[in-house]
């Protein structure tokens, strides 16, 4: 934090802001410090083999989650400053809460339903069709599969014959990362949202099955809150498509489903889905 002080400070002092002692908060791929009521956040330069679309998808993202009512942070101001490397950077106003993950430790079974319940709605308000806030095409750009290169020949050989056969559905407005550190609930229980800068337009089980596999890691009072009373084949079906064709999916399947070594083929993803749901 020491090494970032000085830039920090630099941009508060670029943006007529008060700086007061830094803070640190979760790690992540960018630079993210607290900074008395405020939340910067500093983004890796293009040097780093980032594509330094991150902070204009933020951006975009942001604007259009707050127009739509969904609760997330205001942004304070953003910009550009050159140091050694140019850096993107957005300055938010902090949210005092504790992040799901912590949290979600102390529900009861009504209130893990209660809060599914409430989450659902706020996915429901982002995941609308719309103008695209980037030029990412998370299903057709092999450069965005690595995260599969881990599995077995065959599994990627009919995942690639899948993703350009079947029809996903249309593209709507996802968030693209909600996992439990990118979800804030706040005293009087209420949901908001951080981190946009994976959003993407891209077809709604995207969202959901990310929902389903990292945020709630299929426990079945979550998912009934959130799907209702759902038939297992077909969330079975939307968890499959949803993970295929997710930036993440790769890492989650592996972390949440199975070793990539026990699915050599695409029904045994099915299959391990469906034991799990």
């Amino acid at each position: 934090m020491e090494i970032w002080e000085p830039l920090v400070r630099g941009i508060f002092k670029k943006e007529n802001l008060p700086c007061g002692n830094l803070g640190r908060l979760t790690p992540g791929t960018n630079a993210v410090f607290r900074v008395d009521g405020h939340v910067i956040k500093i983004y890796a330069p293009k040097e780093s083999g980032y594509d330094g679309t991150e902070a204009r998808t933020e951006l975009s993202a942001m604007k259009r989650a707050l127009s739509g009512g969904v609760s997330c942070p205001k942004i304070v101001a953003c910009g550009e400053v050159r140091d050694r490397y140019n850096f993107d950077y957005m300055i938010m106003e902090f949210i005092e809460g504790r992040e799901f993950d912590e949290a979600a430790r102390l529900f009861s079974n009504d209130e893990k339903s209660e809060f599914a319940r409430r989450l659902r709605k706020t996915t429901d308000i982002m995941n609308k069709p719309g103008e695209p806030i980037n030029d990412r095409d998370v299903i057709h750009d092999r450069s965005r599969h690595w995260r599969w290169e881990k599995y077995p020949e065959r599994f990627k050989r009919e995942r690639s014959e899948y993703l350009s056969t079947h029809n996903f559905g249309e593209k709507v407005f996802v968030h693209g990362d909600l996992c439990g550190d990118n979800i804030l609930i706040t005293g009087g229980g209420g949901i908001n949202i951080i981190d946009f800068a994976d959003a993407v337009m891209a077809p709604v089980a995207y969202e959901q099955a990310l929902v389903a596999s990292e945020l709630f890691r299929f426990e079945k009072t979550f998912l009934r809150g959130y799907f209702g009373e759902y038939e297992r084949n077909e969330l079975t079906d939307l968890c499959f498509n949803g993970l295929l064709i997710h930036d993440f999916g790769g890492d989650i399947v592996k972390q949440r489903v199975a070793n990539p070594k026990e699915i050599s083929c695409l029904s045994d993803l099915r299959n391990k889905l469906s034991g799990l749901l």
